[in-house]
Order: structure tokens, then C-alpha cells, then sequence
């Protein structure tokens, strides 16, 4: 069954039970919200697809080294809601585990550390983290510049 994106992220998603399914849920899984499904449904695929390269141009113009994004993927917050230790030694989550972000890992020539870029309409997220996601660090975590209010 297709999502309200038109993708089939659900029958491919090892989450699907516990998130009822895009469509059954009226684009809400896992009682959150998708940035997809809540911007096509205020104003179609064409609000989506500006919302999703406009994210893209924020992105590339931090101009942090060897971060060059093409494309944006849907991603479970429970999957890239990551840990971080502040200076104090608090350790914090910035985001939501039952949210759906765009975002995408970027490998970094010649480190062993990656990108990991998250976004939605209000908060735009880069850490670098290593192997499966050990010892993440903030790069840069600030509110949109082109806030979209759903």
C-alpha cells in the first residue's frame, strides 16, 4: 500500500506494527507527525517537493566541509534521534522518536566520522557521529530560516 508521499516506505518499514501505517493513521505514525504527509496534505506533492529542496539549499549553505546534499530521505525519529553530551555532562535528545524527518548521512572522505543531517518545518539538525551512530556531536542545531507553519 502507498503512503501519502506515493512511496511504499510502510510495507518496507521494520516499524509498520507499531506505527499503524501512513495512511491509517492520516499521516500521524507513531501518534507524531510526518513532514511529508503534513506538508502534501496543506498543499500537495508541489508544497513537499519546495519544502524538500529549499531544506536542501539550507543545508549546502552552512558550506561545512565536504557536506554537499542532494537528496533528502524520510526518516523515523526513532532511528536518527541520537543522544548528545552537552559540555556539563548532560546528556540530551533533540529530537522526537515518534516524528518522520527528512534528512541523509553523508560519509566524509578520508574520516571514519559521517554527517548526519535532519530537518523539518522548524528545526534544521547536523551532527558528525561514528560508526552505527557512536559519540555523536552537534555541528550545527538552529531553528529554520523559512519556518513553514502547518
Amino acid at each position: 500500500m502507498l503512503s501519502i508521499c506515493g512511496t511504499d516506505c510502510c510495507e518496507k518499514c521494520p516499524q509498520k506494527a507499531a506505527c499503524g501505517g501512513c495512511i491509517q493513521t492520516g499521516g500521524h505514525p507513531f501518534g507524531g507527525s510526518c513532514v511529508a504527509a503534513a506538508l502534501i496534505q496543506q498543499g500537495g506533492m508541489s508544497e513537499f517537493s519546495k519544502f524538500k529542496n529549499d531544506l536542501i539549499c539550507e543545508i549546502n549553505a552552512l558550506e561545512l566541509p565536504a557536506l554537499m546534499v542532494t537528496d533528502l530521505n524520510l526518516l523515523n525519529g526513532v532511528y536518527v534521534n541520537l543522544e548528545y553530551c552537552l559540555p556539563n555532562g548532560q546528556k540530551v535528545k533533540l529530537l522526537e522518536d515518534h516524528k518522520v524527518y527528512l534528512g541523509t548521512q553523508i560519509e566524509t572522505p578520508g574520516n571514519d566520522r559521517c554527517y548526519g543531517v535532519v530537518g523539518d518545518e522548524q528545526y534544521l539538525l547536523v551532527c558528525t557521529y561514528g560508526c552505527n551512530g557512536a559519540d555523536p556531536q552537534i555541528v550545527c542545531y538552529q531553528k529554520r530560516k523559512e519556518n513553514t507553519e502547518l
